[in-house]
């Protein structure tokens, strides 16, 4: 009997209940916070205890953690439901299909160079601004332009969130991660950028190659894709392309207006979700007038493109549920506290190598970015003074952590919501995606070896 993979969402409630037993077994513990000048609340170091009486989670706890959970993420839910109900209003003028093939044409024999220049973007953009979630709209496009030049969705969805976790890896100046991890340890904010733009080439080449080789082995034979089997609208595409007309140019050039907005908007006015969701709502309501198609029609294209994502919604509602239990159960403290306390007894090598893993470890249980330099780097900072490892090093494991272990962890909202998207199964993507990040982690583990010995500070 050949073994059938579950439904990603069968893994992440798999991942829910292991996530629950740990409540019961792992000790609760907890850190004592303080809040900097900031504003910003922060690990205390030396100052982990122990609770008495620990409180087991119920077994109900991983039905009420689900609504919960998709209550605690509903910013970036209904940003990708109002993001899927705009692009099919976009779609449905032919617009986007007629782009498509422009770029087919122009790219259709040179598709490595292709692969690369939007790698090279994602990256870019991620390593400077810090955008994540808003790549989530690219992901139907990125499909249908891949499926055009005979790659699979695996291929598109690799160029962008490869391209986006190295980016985040070897940030520049990330200020949703670099610049708070910098703030936290007491750096100046930006320092030790040449060091980060030294290996940031080598780098997106490792994540590069893997991408590359995988769509050449695709586009040589078809029964070589992860996705051979595996049924998604967006995959069932057809050369037959519209024409470029008047109004499709029209609609285009309003969708790229609204997209230099949107980095304008993120980059000058710190725009967040609620403001994207907006702009993309916006959006909507100027293509269906563009388009001559009327309030009705527009009306039922969103609603339809939205439904479409009812699955992705779920997805990233129960992606969020995992970390929830965790600090439910108070043990997310205690998870940081045993893998930080072995690092003292190594050297200053080994214990940069160590913070790596510890890094890479807490982004399943902390995969907000952000949210983990608040709890880890109080404590990396002043572990790092003891054991020789100077605290910009320290903060370059954090990065490492963060970035790339985001392409895989399936605690990631963004990675399962541009998944839920491409109709791409998690196993698939887990099958893809794992050599290149042990390919990028044994890079990123002799970079923190060399960055000890040059006294990278």
């Amino acid at each position: 009997m050949k073994f059938k993979l579950p439904h990603t969402l069968v893994l992440l409630f798999s991942l829910m209940v292991v996530s629950l037993v740990l409540t019961w077994v792992v000790p609760s513990g907890e850190f004592e916070r303080t809040i900097t000048e900031t504003g910003r609340e922060v690990v205390e170091p030396g100052t982990y205890t122990e609770i008495g009486e620990k409180e087991y989670l119920s077994p109900l706890a991983l039905l009420t953690v689900v609504p919960r959970a998709l209550a605690d993420a509903q910013g970036i839910i209904f940003f990708v439901l109002i993001i899927g109900g705009s692009i099919k209003v976009i779609r449905d003028t032919g617009s986007i299909d007629a782009l498509l093939g422009k770029i087919v044409q122009r790219f259709g024999s040179r598709p490595a160079w292709l692969i690369f220049l939007m790698m090279f973007a994602f990256a870019a953009a991620s390593a400077t601004l810090g955008i994540a979630e808003e790549y989530v709209p690219f992901a139907i496009i990125l499909v249908s332009l891949c499926a055009a030049l005979r790659m699979d969705a695996i291929t598109a969805i690799g160029t962008l969130v490869v391209g986006y976790g190295i980016g985040y890896g070897v940030a520049f100046m990330n200020p949703f991660t670099l610049v708070i991890a910098q703030e936290i340890s007491g750096l100046q904010p930006l320092s030790g950028m040449w060091f980060r733009l030294a290996i940031a080439l080598p780098f997106l080449g490792i994540g590069y190659h893997h991408v590359w080789s995988y769509a050449k082995k695709v586009r040589a034979n078809p029964e070589h894709s992860y996705m051979s089997g595996v049924v998604t609208e967006i995959t069932d595409q057809t050369n037959d392309y519209p024409p470029m007309t008047t109004r499709r140019k029209v609609i285009l050039g309003a969708t790229s207006l609204a997209l230099i907005g949107l980095v304008i908007g993120i980059k000058e006015a710190g725009w967040y979700l609620t403001e994207l969701g907006a702009m993309f709502a916006g959006l909507a309501i100027v293509v269906g007038f563009l388009s001559g198609e009327g309030a009705s029609e527009t009306a039922k294209s969103f609603s339809e493109g939205a439904a479409e994502l009812t699955g992705t919604a779920l997805l990233i509602g129960f992606a969020r549920a995992i970390a929830l239990l965790m600090e439910d159960g108070m043990i997310l403290d205690t998870v940081v506290y045993a893998l930080a306390a072995p690092l003292s007894a190594v050297g200053a090598e080994l214990s940069a190598v160590g913070m790596l893993f510890i890094q890479s470890v807490l982004n399943f249980f902390i995969p907000s970015g952000s949210g983990q330099a608040f709890v880890t780097m109080p404590l990396m900072a002043p572990i790092g003074d003891l054991v020789g490892v100077s605290r910009q090093v320290a903060v370059l494991a954090y990065q490492f952590g963060d970035g790339l272990m985001n392409m895989i962890v399936p605690t990631n909202a963004v990675l399962m919501g541009i998944l839920g998207l491409a109709g791409i199964p998690y196993a698939k993507w887990f099958k893809f995606v794992w050599p290149v990040i042990l390919k990028l982690l044994g890079a990123a583990a002799i970079t923190m070896v060399i960055a000890v010995w040059i006294g990278y500070s």
